[in-house]
């Protein structure tokens, strides 16, 4: 016997939950359940911003925010008019759930835990009786005349309306793909570069405030903070260009190589910096006196990889030394081998095609009453808050959609 629902969600994360919240709410005679695969849901807002949840970021124009998203830029642009930033801080604050700006534009809870979010979810759900279903693992879907059923590792359902919110699921695009859905193959999106260097070795958790990352032999250039981590490179310097660059990476198998400029100069500048240094600085030792306001450890690495020595003294560099210099702070080539995830956060590029949706809605252009929220459709962002404010703008307009319809 198949369970009978107005509407059902599969994917008990970020997007489901906040669309089966305001469906729930706008229109309380509809029954609505989340299908969620897993013994809890919410996993992902859990573990994000490194516990604390990056609830969104404080980006208050539309323009400016789609910039964030390598794609899905165009489309998205629409639906942020409708539901953004704003309207997400006021829909927390709303429920009780307070948040703050940080210096870098992400937005927390006050309380600085995920855990808020989580408990916020499950007592709304819980407020406005939202079935939540979990062990529920969808194994076919069968879009009727004017309904839906659903084959479940749990029994049958049948539904009106459905709402695909997986994240990125390979079983469910495949689902997708059985119905008539086009998906774009995923590659990793956000993640960090795998790099042996000496001039990068023993020296993890060093920031370069500033600086500009090209990979070479492409078009491909970004501008920001750089960490080196025990593996290689990470922060915003490198994120954006793993976002990106996405595409280009996978297809290169991710080896490839990155110039850095450390110190966002020209070779020209720097190179007459330096001779004036020389000039200044002359009974100091190089090594000792780190410019171009680089941390002290970097800036020994840079020097020792110009070819000189440890205890040479800025009056005694030549010309060759002080060219090897100025090529280390502005164009130092870096060869990556490989990636690794940025912390616990798995993003992909890839999913439901963008053409197969109609961005006023969120409901598919193929099946009917078929709506879509979140990365399981292929829009990715840099990291930030930006891929959860996809998640609550796109889950928002469905639960519009599905209760003018």
């Amino acid at each position: 016997m198949s369970q009978r629902k107005d509407i059902i969600i599969i994917g008990g994360g970020a997007a489901g939950f906040f669309a089966a919240i305001n469906i729930a709410e706008q229109n309380p005679e509809l029954s609505v359940a989340i299908l969620e695969r897993g013994k809890s849901g919410l996993q992902k807002v859990k573990i994000s911003g490194g516990g604390r949840c990056n609830v969104t970021h404080a980006e208050f124009i539309p323009s400016e925010l789609v910039q964030n998203y390598p794609r899905g830029e165009k489309e998205l642009l629409g639906p942020f008019h409708t539901f953004m930033t704003g309207d997400t801080i006021a829909w927390f604050e709303e429920r009780g759930v307070e948040l703050k700006i940080e210096d870098d534009g992400r937005m927390f809870p006050v309380s600085n835990s995920s855990q808020t979010i989580v408990d916020c979810f499950l007592h709304e759900a819980k407020k406005h009786k939202v079935n939540v279903l979990y062990n529920h693992v969808v194994k076919s879907i069968q879009p009727e005349e004017s309904s839906f059923t659903l084959e479940t590792s749990q029994g049958n359902f049948i539904c009106n309306k459905l709402l695909i919110a997986t994240g990125s699921s390979p079983k469910v695009w495949r689902l997708l793909e059985q119905i008539g859905h086009h998906v774009i193959s995923p590659v990793p999106s956000l993640f960090t570069f795998d790099i042996k260097d000496e001039r990068i070795k023993d020296i993890p958790g060093v920031v370069a405030k500033d600086v500009t990352v090209k990979v070479l032999g492409t078009d491909l250039i970004s501008e920001g903070p750089l960490l080196i981590t025990h593996v290689g490179m990470s922060a915003p310097a490198i994120l954006k260009l793993s976002a990106f660059g996405a595409l280009t990476l996978a297809k290169l198998n991710y080896n490839f190589n990155i110039e850095v400029n450390f110190i966002k100069q020209d070779s020209a500048l720097c190179l007459e910096a330096l001779k004036d240094l020389k000039i200044q600085l002359a009974k100091k030792q190089v090594t000792g006196t780190s410019q171009f306001d680089l941390p002290k450890r970097l800036w020994k690495k840079l020097v020792l990889a110009s070819q000189i020595d440890e205890n040479t003294r800025w009056a005694d560099l030549n010309k060759v030394q002080l060219n090897q210099l100025a090529t280390q702070l502005t164009a130092a080539n870096f060869k990556v081998t490989g990636k690794s995830t940025f912390k616990e956060e798995f993003v992909t590029a890839g999913g439901v095609d963008l053409k197969d949706i109609n961005f006023k809605t969120f409901e598919s252009k193929i099946i009917p009453n078929l709506y879509f929220a979140g990365e399981v459709i292929n829009v990715d962002a840099v990291t930030g808050g930006f891929n959860f404010q996809n998640a609550w703008t796109g889950a928002y307009i469905v639960s519009q959609s599905i209760g003018k319809s």
